[in-house]
């Protein structure tokens, strides 16, 4: 059985652990968890009820959280010519193309997210074993294999992030930091869940059988259970 630190222990004294709660209270008791000496990331976890292992429900997509993420994201665009000098002006943290590819291959991780144009994909396809394992494969799906590399980098630092479910059927991911204001969690966690709703697959018969429970946390505390009434109605 695993054992929690005494702080965690004490923690759990604050609520009821088997009660669910609406999203504006459970942010409200998330807020008062987050104790730690640094800015506690808030992170969401969604069961759903689907079969991971069948590709029609892998769910999977991008949502621009409307407070932003509360993190600095460095992007890297593969692009060449007039896109190379759009991605510069766009804000890109990082632009090239074969100097980039060789650095990765070498090791080279500090960026958090890139974008590509489709003309040069088949170059950038070779980092496909490197840079999948790690999710930062550009993908058209999520916007980010496209020629408005402007508007990609726009929105990857104004608050977009990537959801996708794990081979238990889960979507873990972050919304946030105990720094934000409770009005602002809540616009970003309900974003957060309309878009997981809006990528239910069409195998799945209702939002009922769809999202089976939501539970937000931060990163040193345990997790709060969602009202589920309350996020099938979004």
């Amino acid at each position: 059985m695993k054992k929690h630190s005494k702080r965690y222990n004490e923690l759990l004294k604050l609520y009821d652990k088997s009660k669910e709660y609406t999203i504006k209270d459970a942010i409200e008791i998330v807020k008062k968890l987050a104790t730690a000496k640094f800015n506690e990331t808030i992170d969401a976890s969604i069961i759903l009820g689907i079969n991971p292992k069948k590709a029609e429900e892998n769910v999977r997509g991008t949502v621009v959280l409307p407070a932003g993420t509360g993190r600095e994201v460095r992007v890297l665009v593969f692009a060449q010519g007039d896109k190379e000098k759009e991605a510069q002006a766009g804000g890109a943290d990082y632009v090239g193309l074969n100097d980039y590819i060789e650095k990765i291959q070498q090791g080279w991780f500090e960026f958090d997210a890139i974008v590509a144009t489709p003309d040069v994909m088949k170059v950038v396809s070779k980092l496909g074993k490197i840079l999948g394992p790690k999710g930062l494969m550009p993908n058209p799906k999520l916007g980010t294999v496209t020629f408005e590399v402007a508007e990609a980098i726009k929105k990857l630092k104004s608050g977009q992030i990537e959801f996708k479910v794990d081979k238990y059927g889960v979507i873990k991911t972050y919304f946030g930091k105990a720094s934000f204001s409770k009005e602002d969690l809540e616009k970003n966690l309900i974003a957060l869940l309309k878009a997981v709703i809006n990528a239910k697959p069409t195998t799945i018969a209702s939002k009922f059988q769809y999202i089976k429970e939501v539970s937000i946390s931060s990163t040193m505390s345990p997790g709060i259970k969602l009202q589920m009434s309350e996020v099938w109605s979004l």
